[in-house]
């Protein structure tokens, strides 16, 4: 799926909810300039998993990097070379889980790029089940804010008498990421935090609160630094 929408923290959910440790690596990690090196790391990656008592839970974040599709042609140089061994590498290390002494780890990947994947990574046996983690629908959007809003002092949600109408930026969000939303709120919390800074060198009554304001000034921002127009209505 895009980025900012989830996939590491369904890992870490996955983690959590089996209660087994998560392993938790990118691809460029093993993204070497010299042949071997790459697929020797993939090769301690698993050794790594084995050594964990009990079951486990690999996730390779941005697969893409180690997993693309292979040049039909066989030319490209050593840089070619390094990247197909440790490919192959971790096709190896995927065929040796179906062993008995390594059926307690489970492997997870993580891409946005999934078109450029090789097939003998999504063979059956290896990654054959395809998740998508799409971009967050508005109740979707809704529940996000909420979840980083209401961890901030001063956050109050609409309810007749002031505070803040998250309704009205899920509705103004359309197509715009988990992780961007956080920044988003953390963005309006700054603001009001800025504000209170100027309260207090002025003497003046300090008031905490995250207003509407806060919200509608951090959208605008956010939008305009993607050169989008935005669609937030009061």
């Amino acid at each position: 799926g895009p980025p900012g929408c989830g996939k590491t923290s369904l890992a870490r959910a996955c983690a959590d909810s089996a209660d087994v440790p998560l392993i938790h690596c990118s691809g460029s990690d093993f993204v070497e300039t010299y042949v071997g090196k790459g697929a020797a790391r993939v090769r301690r990656l698993f050794q790594k998993a084995r050594a964990v008592e009990g079951p486990c839970l690999i996730f390779v974040d941005e697969i893409d990097a180690i997993g693309k599709r292979r040049s039909s042609s066989g030319s490209g140089g050593g840089g070619r070379d390094e990247a197909e061994q440790t490919l192959n590498a971790l096709l190896t290390c995927l065929d040796g889980l179906e062993s008995s002494d390594d059926e307690m780890i489970c492997v997870l990947g993580a891409t946005n790029r999934v078109d450029t994947l090789d097939p003998a990574l999504t063979r059956t046996g290896r990654f054959d089940r395809i998740i998508k983690v799409n971009l967050p629908t508005e109740d979707g959007r809704l529940e996000i804010l909420r979840a980083h809003a209401e961890k901030l002092p001063g956050f109050t949600e609409e309810n007749g008498s002031g505070g803040v109408n998250l309704q009205a930026v899920a509705a103004a969000t359309e197509g715009v990421s988990g992780s961007d939303l956080e920044v988003i709120i953390n963005e309006a919390a700054i603001r009001a935090a800025r504000r209170v800074s100027i309260q207090l060198n002025a003497g003046l009554e300090v008031d905490t609160k995250i207003y509407q304001e806060d919200v509608q000034d951090s959208l605008t921002s956010f939008f305009q630094s993607r050169r989008l127009q935005p669609k937030f209505e009061t």
